[in-house]
């Protein structure tokens, strides 16, 4: 018989039983100081995102669209095995914290700075003058669209365990009311159903949208950096969603063996060691989150040179570009980029590096043909109604 339950015979000691042995460490205190079990839960450890090896225009897009959000969103195309869906989850580590109002209208002191705010966010405006918070910092998050994502986890709806439950119902916002001030990502966004496609076209044009359940109805605001990948391989995008992304970046594999075999090297530590290869970047990562917060005060006063205005026209002109977002977006991407490298003049150069981000695939044949159809219509028309006037009856 093993020591631990041998009992002298001399002892009045009575053995402890399993059943009271399981019992007596069974307590609440017992329970609460027992250390948490390993549910395998993964941590949050996304590859960092200047550890990426080349891709420069896929990184610079990512990092204009965070630095300015009115650039539009990023689009990636380019086959599987890229690093699409790597560096979209790695930009979490580079953002940087942003000023968030605690008023229902959204004001944030800046905006109760000018005429007529009193009228615009009375509330805010009365919380402001007494002293009181109206607002507070917290961190740009990645809020990612699953594929197989129903209509009502986009939008909002009606809570069904809450309603079976409690026999009450509750309207819940949905996943474009989270990522209101955050970026938004969805990958294989050409094989999402077109309901899903048109709530997010009108929640990211109009800045919020409304769900109507029945009786009941709630307003989200939805101002959030929409970013896509996608395989071309596996379908087109619609057009109307493709206008909505400002930059468009192809992304190929690389082809300099030297580029591949770090990639390789790289991912191998991220795998091993995954702590550690992250430790490596923390210096790089912190100083670039902090020129990002730098750029993004820096834009409020960069503007763009009157020859950067002239050839950013004259291009979308010569390239015979219909859409108004061409020019928007190739300007507000140029400030970008003049204020990412600190100045506060955006000049031809910027807008030589973000053009082709800006304005490729934007010039539709389609249109182009059929507006020159449409004109050769109507000069028959016009000649027709020449000869007929000249035609006595």
């Amino acid at each position: 018989m093993s020591d631990d339950l041998s009992v002298s015979a001399s002892s009045d000691v009575q053995p402890e039983s399993t059943l009271l042995r399981i019992l007596s460490h069974a307590g609440a205190q017992s329970i609460l100081d027992t250390d948490e079990p390993d549910l395998g839960l993964a941590e949050h450890r996304p590859y960092p995102f200047l550890a990426i090896v080349g891709q420069y225009e896929m990184r610079i897009a990512l990092m204009l669209s965070v630095i300015n959000p009115a650039v539009g969103g990023v689009l990636l195309i380019g086959p599987r095995g890229t690093g699409k869906t790597t560096a979209v989850r790695s930009v979490t580590t580079i953002l940087p914290e942003v000023e968030v109002s605690d008023c229902e209208e959204g004001a944030l002191p800046d905006d109760l700075a000018l005429e007529g705010a009193d009228v615009l966010y009375p509330d805010c405006f009365e919380k402001f003058n007494e002293g009181q918070p109206i607002s507070h910092y917290e961190g740009v998050k990645l809020v990612e669209l699953p594929l197989n994502a129903r209509l009502d986890d986009v939008v909002g709806g009606i809570n069904e365990r809450i309603a079976v439950q409690q026999q009450r119902i509750r309207l819940e916002r949905g996943i474009l009311a989270r990522a209101d001030n955050n970026l938004l990502y969805v990958d294989e966004v050409n094989l999402l159903s077109d309901e899903i496609v048109d709530a997010i076209l009108d929640a990211a044009a109009q800045g919020a949208y409304t769900v109507r359940r029945g009786a009941m109805a709630g307003t989200y605001r939805s101002r959030f950096v929409l970013i896509g990948s996608m395989n071309p391989e596996e379908g087109r995008l619609r057009p109307q969603i493709l206008d909505r992304f400002g930059l468009r970046v192809n992304v190929r594999g690389l082809t300099a063996k030297e580029e591949r075999l770090e990639v390789y090297h790289r991912v191998r530590s991220y795998r091993l060691r995954p702590s550690a290869f992250i430790r490596q970047w923390d210096l790089a990562t912190t100083e670039t989150r902090e020129d990002i917060v730098f750029a993004r005060e820096l834009l409020k006063e960069t503007k763009l040179s009157d020859e950067a205005l002239d050839i950013g026209m004259r291009l979308v002109q010569d390239l015979d570009i219909d859409s108004h977002r061409a020019e928007y977006t190739m300007f507000e991407a140029a400030r970008a980029h003049a204020a990412a490298d600190g100045r506060d003049i955006a000049t031809v150069f910027d807008i030589r590096a973000v053009a082709p981000m800006a304005l490729r695939q934007r010039r539709s044949e389609f249109m182009v043909n059929f507006f020159e159809s449409q004109h050769r219509e109507d000069e028959e028309i016009r000649a027709r109604i020449d000869a007929l006037s000249q035609t006595p009856s």
